[in-house]
Order: structure tokens, then sequence, then C-alpha cells
């Protein structure tokens, strides 16, 4: 049986893109974004959006969807993705899904947790209690009702803390107990995935840290002002946690960007050891070390194999 689709991750700055593009010039296929910053609209410089002549190219879909001072959930990801990639079957073409929000990719082939959904009103509460306490004061309430989920989070992970929280006041249930009680189906046998994993960090260091200096002679720092001057949008959101976009807001919060730089870099190497981390704890897939001089080149042949199998 011929997969549904293919997967291509990978952490920041692996060469992805270059990839899914390579691809494309040989086999009729569109890309699916799987990326949980590409969401947004008005976030084209610090989450490395392809350009409109890449888009041209290659019809890519979950990129520009909603405005930064919405939601994007791994739920609503899995339904659209789903959809889409019906959709591009139905066209005689293949679906690539190609990013690095790994939960995306774990609750595609692996299931959903079934549990609350986001709850915008409460998500605003925690926030509002977070800017009077601190996130390390949710923290230790959080180890109160769910030890187990705490022992795994930094006191200082908002997002995770709160979607934590937010599962046990909505439900009674620690978030801890909804993982173990199952998930939804799940396609993993029709969603081979290719994972693109560097043998050096030295090499991915450098890498990242050529990135985040594009991103900042592209005009990084004045398209974080521009989104600061719409007044609907401040730090806890999803879209201003983004890396480069947090410490962008943060710099222009101090009036300080001297240290921008080392503060992006830093936390872009961060997100990439946890993509990393995710990949190599994955079992069913096929790994390409990225930094070989033959990688594209193989990643092709994988890839054009399993399309055609």
């Amino acid at each position: 049986m011929k997969p549904l689709a293919l997967c291509l991750a990978g952490p920041t700055a692996s060469g992805k893109t270059a990839i899914a593009l390579a691809l494309a010039e040989r086999l009729p296929l569109e890309i699916v974004s799987v990326d949980s910053a590409l969401v947004y609209r008005g976030m084209d410089i610090g989450t490395a959006k392809p350009s409109a002549a890449e888009r041209a190219a290659v019809p890519h879909h979950l990129i520009d969807i909603i405005e930064p001072d919405a939601a994007y959930s791994a739920a609503r990801f899995v339904a659209d993705a789903r959809r889409l990639m019906a959709e591009i079957r139905s066209r005689g073409r293949l679906p690539l899904l190609v990013g690095g929000t790994m939960l995306y990719f774990k609750a595609l082939r692996e299931g959903l947790d079934d549990m609350p959904a986001a709850d915008p009103a409460l998500r605003r509460q925690l926030d509002a209690e977070a800017a009077e306490r601190g996130w390390p004061a949710l923290h230790a309430e959080l180890a109160q009702v769910d030890p187990a989920t705490a022992a795994r989070l930094a006191p200082a992970d908002a997002q995770r803390v709160q979607r934590a929280l937010e599962v046990f006041r909505l439900s009674g249930r620690p978030l801890s107990e909804w993982q173990r009680r199952g998930r939804t189906s799940a396609d993993s046998a029709a969603l081979p995935l290719l994972a693109l994993e560097p043998t050096s960090r030295g090499w991915l260091h450098e890498r990242i840290a050529q990135r985040f200096d594009a991103m900042l002679a592209a005009g990084l720092v004045d398209e974080v002002r521009q989104l600061r001057r719409r007044g609907d949008l401040y730090p806890a959101l999803p879209a201003m946690r983004c890396v480069g976009y947090r410490q962008a807001w943060a710099a222009l919060d101090s009036g300080r960007l001297d240290g921008l730089r080392e503060a992006g870099i830093a936390a872009t190497r961060q997100l990439a050891k946890r993509q990393l981390t995710w990949l190599r704890s994955t079992a069913a897939k096929l790994s390409v070390p990225c930094d070989a001089p033959d990688a594209t080149a193989t990643a092709l042949g994988l890839l054009r194999s399993l399309a055609e199998n």
C-alpha cells in the first residue's frame, strides 16, 4: 500500500526546505507545513517563511492561516492535515509534510490524547495569574495537583505549565492521567518519517547562527515592532512565544538590543536540542545525517523510494 503522505522532519536549520523543494522538482507533490509558527500572518522573517517564489513553484499549505492573536492546536493541525492529505491525493499528487513542530508529527502519526480542548478565557486567566505571581508559582501549584507532569516541566516553561493547569481546571483530572487513558486512531504506518539528524552539533550551531544573523539583517526587529503596534498582542500569546519573537519583544521592552543576537541564537539552539531529542526517541523512522556531503541526494533517494512503494 502506498503511503498517505511522506513526512520530512528535522531541527531548525537542518535543510528541510531545500530538500522538500528539490523533491518537488522530481515528483508531483504539494507541501503541508508542520510548523506551529508558519500558521501566523505577519510573522515572516523570524519564522523563515518560504518565499513568494518558493510558494509559487510548489503549492504550500497551512501557512498564513490565522492572525497572531489566535491559537492553533495540535488537534486542529491533525484535522487540517488529514483534510489536506485527502484533497491533495484526490488531485493525483503526493502530500509531503515538512517541518519541525514535533508535537504535530506525533499527534498525526501516533494519535491525539482525548483531553479537553483549549479554553481561551481560562488561558487569559492563567496568563493574568502568571503576570501577578510568576510562572514558577503556577508550576508549584501544578506540582500539588499533577506531580508527574510538574516533574518533567521546567518552572519557566509557561506554555506547557499553562496547558497542564488548564486541563486540570477544566476536567478535574491531571494531564498525566489523560495521557495514560489512550489516544485516538493514528496513521503512523501510512505516514513514513524521514528524519534529518546532524552528526555534528557544531555544524548545526553554525547554521543556526548564520540563520539568525540573516533574520536580523532582513529586519526581524522591525517586524516585531510592527507586530507590537497592532495593540492586540502581548508576550504570553503562543505566537509571541515563538523563538526569535520572544527575545526580540523582550529586547524592545528593555530598550537594549545589544544582547538580542546571543539570546536568539541560544534559544534557537535549545529548540533544536528539544527537536533532536524527540527525533532520536522515535523508533519508526529513517534517518539521514544532514551534515553529510551527500545528505540531499540520500534524502531524495529515500523519499522517492517511499513514495513509489
